[in-house]
C-alpha cells in the first residue's frame, strides 16, 4: 500500500509540473520555421509547438500508465521502473501523432 501511495504522489506531481515546462523550440525546428514559406511561419511554429506538447504529454501519461500497470501486476520495483519506461517510450510514440491535425500534417509536409 505503501508504494501505491509513492506512486499516486510522483503521478500528481509530473502532472502538476507538466504545464510548467515550458516549450521551446530547437535550432533545428528554428531553422525549419525560418526555410518555410513566409506566409507558412506561424503555422509551421505553432504545428511543431503542438506537436511538441503532445509528445511531451505522452511521455507523461504513458510513464504513469506503465508504472500503474507494474504495480498492479504486483511487481517489484525493477519491474514497475520497467513498465514506466515502456509506457514513457510507447506515450512519446503515439503522442509525436495525436499532438497535430490533419491541417498542421499538411502545413507541416508542405514545408519540410
Amino acid at each position: 500500500m505503501n508504494a501505491i501511495k509513492i506512486l499516486g504522489a510522483l503521478v500528481g506531481a509530473t502532472l502538476v509540473a507538466t504545464p510548467v515546462i515550458a516549450v521551446t523550440l530547437s535550432a533545428k525546428e528554428r531553422a525549419r520555421v525560418a526555410r518555410a514559406v513566409p506566409r507558412d511561419r506561424d503555422d509551421v511554429r505553432y504545428c511543431l509547438i503542438q506537436a511538441k506538447k503532445g509528445r511531451d504529454k505522452g511521455t507523461v501519461i504513458g510513464a504513469a500508465g506503465g508504472a500503474g500497470v507494474g504495480l498492479i501486476a504486483g511487481g517489484g520495483l525493477g519491474e514497475t521502473l520497467l513498465g514506466a519506461g515502456a509506457g514513457a517510450l510507447a506515450g512519446r510514440v503515439i503522442g509525436k501523432s495525436e499532438g497535430t491535425n490533419s491541417t498542421c500534417d499538411r502545413v507541416l509536409r508542405r514545408n519540410p
